[in-house]
């Protein structure tokens, strides 16, 4: 009787594509729902905190693209923590980090319906949820190359929209005999730490990107020359367009007075600021931009977490036959993609606040493992070629990373740390029942073609 082997992933992917997913995932408007916000917060210095939090990240994004190289898995910090520290720790990770993966589809499908819904009010909001829904499951069952190249056009097309919003502030800036380019927005007399960490923890949600492509890791060619300079683009990339845009509104509108003198709504004062700057016609393009924003980023986001649903369901975390599942002809994880597309339908009763820091909490948790990982894995294998001699980059870098993003995690409001423990809890009782109270091991695969080691480390065998 003639066997057929599971479908798999298909490698199509090259860095340019990788890296637009990855710009896609972070939203670049992102930046602009939460200027408002964070510029209270942080007393008029919402540039200082995006330092803070660029620093965090290119420490933790470092560490990804150790791990990735040694694990092109799209399982990401769930493989990585499974592989290095253990499978029962693995599985708490990726539990905990599809608060993130799950949450960002139905952020994005929230934003496209109140963007929307401005424009057109007479429209309900359901309809644009529903609809953006459908669109971004369509194109993702379709194949992970269209989703690719439709990112590619709605970035470039994000990203002309944000050239012309700083030329713009620039020029309203210099007409303005009160207003000058200064190193205020960074620092002055008003600026405290406390609130500049606070601010920071908010916009980590805005890096959302650089980790994700790592679970696109098994449809990559050449995932491990590819995929680390795709995060360290993804991050360097992210940081210079959010510092610059948020510098040069910080200087127009430095304080809280001079906010409430153009934006009656701090929460949404970025389409306002487009008023001030550019008239009617361009907050027109403004909003469209922003509505690709939400299109762009419910796409990758979608995608991402299809893949690590993948990962887990492959390895009997959770059900393999529907989990584990690759369409033989589309090569995409179809159920994986149906299933977070409905998951995502909650955003008709999603509060935008609460789902925001319970994607942070995931994040900041499989952050914090992903940086434990490096270390955990130089330990295992400090004697071979991959290793040796790099004792700073394997344990002392990851090492600040992983006390960065505990900082950041218990920074985290009360809400988002009491609902996320909460899941982190019934992740473990899942887990205590899996195994019958750890009597059985993690379910868990032995490595295949994608998870081979480098040159010089030794395997380490897999329990069944």
């Amino acid at each position: 009787m003639t066997t057929t082997a599971p479908a798999t992933l298909h490698r199509s992917l090259k860095q340019r594509h990788v890296v637009f997913i990855g710009l896609a995932y972070m939203s670049p408007f992102a930046v602009f729902d939460t200027f408002g916000i964070v510029s209270e917060a942080t007393k008029g210095h919402v540039p200082m905190s995006y330092i803070i939090i660029t620093i965090a990240v290119l420490f933790t994004a470092f560490s990804y693209a150790k791990m990735v190289r040694v694990y092109p898995s799209a399982g990401s910090a769930y493989t990585y923590t499974r592989r290095t520290i253990g499978a029962p720790a693995g599985f708490l990770v990726g539990w905990v980090a599809l608060l993130d993966y799950l949450f960002l589809p139905m952020i994005n499908a929230l934003l496209a319906g109140i963007y929307l819904s401005a424009s057109f009010p007479d429209v309900p909001d359901w309809v644009w949820v529903v609809g953006l829904i459908v669109i971004i499951t369509a194109l993702n069952i379709i194949g992970v190359r269209v989703s690719a190249v439709a990112n590619m056009v709605m970035v470039v097309f994000q990203a002309l929209l944000a050239i012309v919003f700083v030329v713009l502030t620039v020029g309203a800036i210099a007409s303005d005999n009160a207003l000058a380019f200064s190193l205020a927005p960074f620092y002055s007399m008003s600026a405290d730490m406390a609130s500049l960490v606070g601010g920071a923890s908010v916009l980590a949600l805005a890096f959302l990107g650089f980790d994700a492509v790592t679970t696109l890791s098994e449809e990559t060619v050449d995932p491990r020359r590819t995929v680390p300079r795709a995060i360290m683009w993804i991050a360097a990339l992210g940081a210079a367009f959010f510092i610059t845009v948020t510098y040069v509104m910080q200087t127009l509108v430095p304080d809280l007075d001079a906010l409430n003198a153009i934006t009656p709504d701090i929460e949404g004062a970025s389409p306002y600021i487009a008023l001030a700057i550019g008239g009617i016609l361009f907050q027109t393009f403004f909003l469209a931009g922003a509505t690709v924003s939400v299109l762009s980023s419910g796409l990758a986001s979608q995608l991402s977490a299809s893949r690590l649903l993948f990962a887990m369901g492959r390895d009997g975390i959770i059900a393999r036959k529907l989990f584990g599942y690759v369409h033989p002809r589309l090569g995409t994880p179809v159920i994986n993609i149906l299933v977070v597309g409905a998951i995502a339908l909650t955003a008709l009763t999603l509060d935008l606040n609460a789902a925001t820091s319970l994607i942070n909490f995931g994040a900041f948790t499989a952050f914090a493992f992903v940086n434990l990982s490096v270390i955990a894995f130089w330990m295992r294998h400090r004697n071979a070629e991959t290793t040796r001699g790099s004792v700073l980059a394997w344990t002392v870098v990851p090492g600040i990373g992983f006390l960065i993003n505990v900082g950041l995690w218990l920074s985290l409001d009360q809400l988002a740390m009491t609902v996320g423990l909460i899941w982190a809890g019934v992740g473990a009782v899942y887990l205590l029942w899996l195994t019958r109270g750890f009597r059985r091991p993690t379910p868990e695969v032995a490595f295949d073609e994608a998870e081979d080691l480098p040159t010089g480390v030794v395997r380490t065998p897999v329990t069944r």
